[in-house]
């Protein structure tokens, strides 16, 4: 059941709030109706349950009390309270708002903007992991969700008032309490580029955590009744998030690291993330936090599917790519050379190219067969005429690439083409002298040398 009290710019800056940006869930600190209680919360376990269609999340806080052995569980009846960062969203099952916990926070300078009550078992500890349901305690848990609008700080996050009535299953250490309680907004998205919500998903972050009073609504009501929190026992106590259908669960990162990962026992499909709450910091916050996605579809092959195409487009690109570099090379190379013009502009030669000075100096019926190897090289084919041994001929054979300058920018140029010159040079030879010399010339262009 709801009773807005707000209107107004107020009604509008809240709604605005609770819409646009619900904070995370927060379990806090218990508060005793009476200063400085001598008992204690233990064993003490705040779960989440999170499922694929994410929102509302269902937070349940379970506890019992641990009474001095020394004393009587009669002498500390009395109703607990426990704050809430955040709205809530209550039973309407349950009964009726309680107008007293409403007029107990609107006298502090708080404005309420929603009440009504919160559904509480009792569970029999022996009869856990049977199938008997806990048993409802009749009224529930009244809570008041309330926001200060004046102040230094102006409009501030919405947070809850709940009282737990006395039981006497409360003190009994073979019951545990149970409050339930459904949450929208305790799941937030993780902030990703388009891409990777396509194919590995989008990622949520939630999270829960205790002792957390920096709250800007809860750390009036924490520092008024100070005095009455409700400290933990040495009995263990945990924060919990229950993930369900876990098969199609990635749960990219765990904070604190000190956190446990483990599958759920008793719940089918469940991954199970808990921290252990380390009593020996006092008040000081405990949060655990998780980011995690669901998948669904081709993205459950995305982690292999994506490292495979990666693979296969790299094995098919490499030679593509490498072809098209040497390509790109190649008409590099063709179209622009560095060097001093002296240099033929980066020319080349291979095999024997012999210049006109070399061939002057070869005289017929002079010049012998050892001092034409000397001047032009010993590279060279040698012909024997068939028949006669006095008579061969040597062959030298050689070709020149050339580039022809387009434009010029000091030691480098443009090239328009290329000549190519195949020389080919016979000296024939009778009795060991130059009978006949024989050169030929040939010129090509080509757009590339290579072409040649």
């Amino acid at each position: 059941m709801k009773q807005v009290r707000l209107g107004g710019a107020v009604g509008l800056l809240v709604a605005l709030l609770l819409g646009g940006a619900p904070p995370s869930s927060h379990a806090q600190l218990f508060f005793a109706s009476r200063p400085n209680p001598e008992f204690t919360i233990g064993p003490l376990l705040v779960r989440a349950s999170v499922t694929p269609a994410l929102s509302p999340v269902t937070v349940d806080v379970l506890w019992s009390l641990v009474i001095p052995p020394t004393r009587s569980a009669r002498e500390f009846e009395q109703d607990l309270y426990l704050l809430w960062p955040g709205p809530v969203t209550g039973d309407a099952g349950t009964g009726p708002p309680d107008p007293a916990l409403a007029r107990y926070v609107e006298a502090r300078g708080f404005v309420v903007i929603d009440e009504g009550r919160l559904a509480l078992f009792a569970e029999s500890l022996y009869q856990m992991e049977s199938d008997v349901p806990p048993e409802p305690v009749e009224g529930g848990a009244p809570f008041v969700t309330f926001v200060r609008s004046g102040g230094p700080s102006g409009l501030t996050p919405p947070a809850t008032y709940i009282r737990i009535p006395w039981t006497p299953k409360l003190a009994n250490p073979a019951w545990r309490m149970d409050l339930r309680m459904t949450i929208n907004g305790l799941i937030k998205p993780k902030k990703a580029r388009w891409i990777e919500n396509v194919f590995w998903g989008q990622r949520h972050v939630v999270s829960i955590s205790f002792n957390e009073v920096r709250h800007g609504g809860l750390f009036p009501m924490y520092f008024e009744h100070r005095d009455r929190v409700v400290r933990l026992a040495d009995d263990p106590a945990h924060l919990l998030i229950n993930f369900a259908d876990a098969d199609h669960l990635k749960i990219d990162e765990v904070v604190p690291p000190a956190s446990t990962r483990r599958m759920s026992e008793m719940l089918e499909s469940t991954e199970v993330v808990s921290l252990f709450l380390d009593r020996s910091g006092g008040l000081a916050p405990q949060e655990l936090k998780v980011q995690f996605g669901y998948f669904r579809g081709f993205q459950a092959w995305t982690p292999i599917v994506i490292p495979m195409l990666f693979f296969i487009l790299g094995n098919l690109a490499g030679p593509l790519v490498t072809r098209l570099l040497k390509r790109i090379a190649k008409g590099v190379a063709a179209r622009v050379r560095v060097g001093r013009p002296g240099d033929h502009w980066g020319g080349r030669e291979t095999g024997v190219v012999l210049s006109r000075d070399a061939l002057a100096r070869i005289t017929p019926g002079e010049t012998t067969y050892d001092e034409v190897v000397r001047l032009c090289g010993p590279d060279a084919e040698e012909r024997h005429l068939f028949g006669s041994a006095e008579r061969r001929t040597l062959v030298y054979r050689g070709r020149r690439v050339v580039p022809h300058r387009q434009r010029t920018f000091g030691w480098l140029a443009t090239v328009s083409h290329w000549n190519v010159e195949h020389h080919e040079v016979e000296i024939e030879f009778e009795q060991d002298r130059v009978r006949d010399v024989q050169a030929r010339v040939r010129n090509s262009r080509f757009a590339q040398p290579e072409t040649g």
